[in-house]
């Protein structure tokens, strides 16, 4: 719009410091005038005036204006928790109402920025605001409309609480907010939660169930604990208090725990009554019994291999002396000490988390008790591994003690022909390729019909497989490592005493050390290293399944429960080393699970932003600095399904910004009258031709009033 302005204006010929010097010497030639009471006093006054003035120029300047538009923001919330609810359509409906009304009004602009979900930093509408403002001369802007629920976590602070925080704008902030004022929210707080525990021990979550919108607590809320999708457990929890729980490591691995507290009867939403906590089970310094018996090349292996694990703790006994040798010689002479039997294997057998035998005879050092001890200890759940060698055929073989019942092979030969001679390179064989222990290691055979590429080794015992799965072979598919599972316990049987060859570099050497490690670790439980596994994790919003197995053929399907209670069907993409995996969205926070049928597997969802579901009232506190800071309002849009607007209305600068209660009222956007000069014309008021007439006309009458 062009409009024209006219006013006055000076371009004075001489310097202002000029004028005003000859206005002060004006003053004292008129001072003894006035005080004399002179006729023409006057008239002098007069004739300064008009010599100052004409130079001083005074001119009329008319401007011809094009007055640009104001611009309003309207910035609209789409966070998550202006979703809850009807929160949405509400908000929706006064955006459209209210960009009618900003539509309608004369001389303003209005510009809709949509504030995304912030992720796990919560609401950040002022930064989208600034984002914004970028891009709007901040003398055009009328103001800030937000409709939001108020849960916005970038407002500007003050250097102290009750500090006012620096207005970001000049122009008014206001904020409408669906609802009405007064609502109730109860939330779950984990106020501390381990990320690890030690396996066999118990873990404490330190968590608190609140009232948000309450002037105080009060009373108790119904707690349900669920640990690996196991029935809950219920317990009562005071309100506004912190409570402990005590939640038990059974495993290694994650262990997820659901807490959910009860619904308050006129809450807003459910969804912060739940959490979900990861606790991932390690196990304590390992205890391992290692008993080695007839002295060999590779004896040592076992004990650097042990050793070099911190977390190992190592009993080592070397049988160097059988009961049935005696020289005579005094006890007090000897350096070797007689072997525990009785304190290792009946008083502390159950203290060890691995009995290793390296070419261990029992040439009667264990009474038949103390071997049926060990076998009853791996059927509770322990774990054995041997390494045999020649001593496995003949009479002396822990094979034909009670301790046989449990290994898942024997020996088919007697001594001397119960050993295989001759060159071969260990093969890992088609379960063994799909086996976590001997899966993928270096220089292994590809398949069955190619040859590996580390060394040879040079003895193997002829034994036969009872049970369990072989998973390296010898020359001729003999079994050479054997797993098996017993009852609750494990065992594992290394039927050749020349895995130390790779140890040394012979013939290229090979990775003994990732074997033996792998092999003690899944005879432990290390959870990375079961064979017949499912497991879920989620990242990056995405439920990632995982399922591996030894067995061969097609996967089976999944089942997928959400953690509100619906079911989907997925499938597994098979994989190599016998993984099959599966991907899909994890849309809702809570412990989701995954069953394939014989298994199930938990993976524990948290909120996708916490700071925006930790209080889900629409409440404008968060606000309130820059509301106070900018002279906005606060107005609700009431619950109904056609909101509440207030009435717009254009004011001055630094004149009030809204009115009328919360409730309706008005909120105002400032007219800032912003323009831009299009043409200038100036007329000179006291020209040289007018000047001087006048002023000689002044000083003839004061001549002639001073004459007479």
């Amino acid at each position: 719009m062009t409009q024209a302005f006219a006013g006055i204006d000076f371009a004075p010929i001489l310097p202002p410091w000029l004028l005003l010097a000859l206005a002060l010497v004006a003053l004292l030639a008129l001072i003894p005038a006035f005080w004399r009471r002179a006729r023409g006093a006057p008239l002098r006054l007069l004739a300064f005036a008009l010599i100052l003035l004409a130079l001083a120029n005074p001119r009329l300047v008319e401007e011809t204006r094009e007055t640009r538009p104001d611009i309003a923001l309207l910035l609209v919330d789409r966070s998550d928790s202006a979703r809850i609810g009807n929160r949405a359509a509400q908000i929706e409906a006064a955006r459209g109402a209210l960009e009618a009304r900003l539509g309608r009004l004369p001389d303003l602009e209005y510009r809709t920025v949509e504030v995304p979900e912030g992720g796990n930093q919560g609401t950040r509408l002022v930064t989208a605001m600034e984002r914004a403002l970028a891009e709007i001369p901040r003398a055009r802007l009328a103001g800030v409309i937000a409709l939001t629920d108020g849960q916005v976590h970038d407002v500007p602070r003050g250097p102290a609480p009750d500090a006012p925080a620096a207005a970001p704008i000049e122009a008014p902030f206001h904020a409408l907010l669906p609802g009405r004022p007064g609502e109730v929210d109860r939330r779950l707080r984990v106020i501390e939660a381990p990320g690890y525990g030690i396996v066999g021990r118990s873990v404490e979550l330190r968590v608190a169930v609140e009232d948000l919108g309450l002037p105080e607590a009060a009373g108790a809320a119904r707690l349900s604990i669920r640990r690996d999708g196991a029935p809950p457990r219920v317990e009562s929890v005071p309100v506004g208090r912190e409570h402990r729980i005590e939640i038990p490591i059974e495993r290694g691995g994650p262990t997820v725990v659901e807490l959910a507290a009860e619904a308050r009867p006129g809450e807003v939403s459910e969804l912060n009554n739940r959490a979900v906590v990861t606790v991932t089970g390690v196990r304590d310094r390992l205890r391992v019994l290692l008993v080695s018996g007839e002295p060999h090349a590779g004896e040592r292996t076992w004990r650097r291999l042990l050793k070099a694990d911190p977390g190992v703790d190592l009993v080592h006994f070397t049988i160097l002396r059988p009961p049935e040798k005696d020289d005579l010689t005094p006890l007090n002479e000897l350096a070797l000490i007689a072997f525990p039997v009785r304190e290792l294997f009946q008083v502390k057998l159950r203290e060890f988390d691995l009995i290793v035998f390296d070419r261990f005879a029992n040439r009667g050092i264990l009474p038949p008790a103390y071997l049926r001890n060990i076998a009853d200890y791996v059927r509770g759940g322990g774990a054995l591994l041997l390494s045999v060698g020649p001593e496995f055929a003949g009479p002396a073989s822990l094979a034909a003690t009670p301790l046989g019942g449990v290994l898942p092979a024997r020996p088919n030969g007697e001594a001397g022909a119960g050993a295989a001679e001759g060159a071969f390179r260990p093969m890992v064989t088609a379960l063994g390729a799909r086996h976590p222990v001997t899966e993928g290691l270096t220089g292994a055979n590809p398949d069955e019909a190619h040859e590996a590429r580390w060394g040879h080794w040079y003895r193997s015992m002829r034994a036969e497989q009872r049970s369990g799965t072989a998973v390296m072979e010898a020359a001729g598919g003999a079994p050479l490592l054997v797993l098996d599972r017993v009852a609750e316990g494990r065992v594992a049987l290394l039927l050749s005493d020349h895995i130390w060859l790779w140890s040394r570099g012979h013939d290229g050497g090979g990775p003994q050390a990732e074997l033996l490690r792998r092999a003690a670790h899944w005879l432990m439980r290390e959870p990375e290293l079961e064979e017949e596994e499912l497991t879920a994790r989620i990242e990056a919003g995405r439920l990632l399944v995982q399922r591996r197995s030894v067995e061969a053929g097609p996967p089976p399907g999944l089942t997928v429960t959400a953690p509100d209670g619906g079911t989907r069907p997925a499938t597994l993409a098979p994989g190599a080393g016998g993984r099959a995996t599966a991907e899909l969205p994890a849309d809702q926070p809570g412990v989701w699970q995954v069953s394939d049928g014989r298994r199930s597997a938990f993976a524990a969802a948290a909120a996708a932003n916490p700071p925006e579901m930790a209080d889900l009232r629409a409440d404008p506190t968060p606000l309130a600095p820059l509301l106070a800071a900018t002279g906005g309002g606060v107005r609700w849009l009431g619950s109904g399904t056609a909101p509440t607007l207030p009435e717009l209305r254009r004011v001055g600068p630094g004149r009030d910004a809204q009115g009328g209660g919360q409730a309706g009222g008005w909120i105002g956007l400032r007219r800032n009258g912003d323009h831009t000069v299009t043409g200038i014309a100036a007329t000179a008021l006291l020209p040289p031709w007018l000047a001087l007439p006048l002023l000689l006309g002044v000083a003839v009458l004061a001549w002639r009033r001073e004459g007479r």
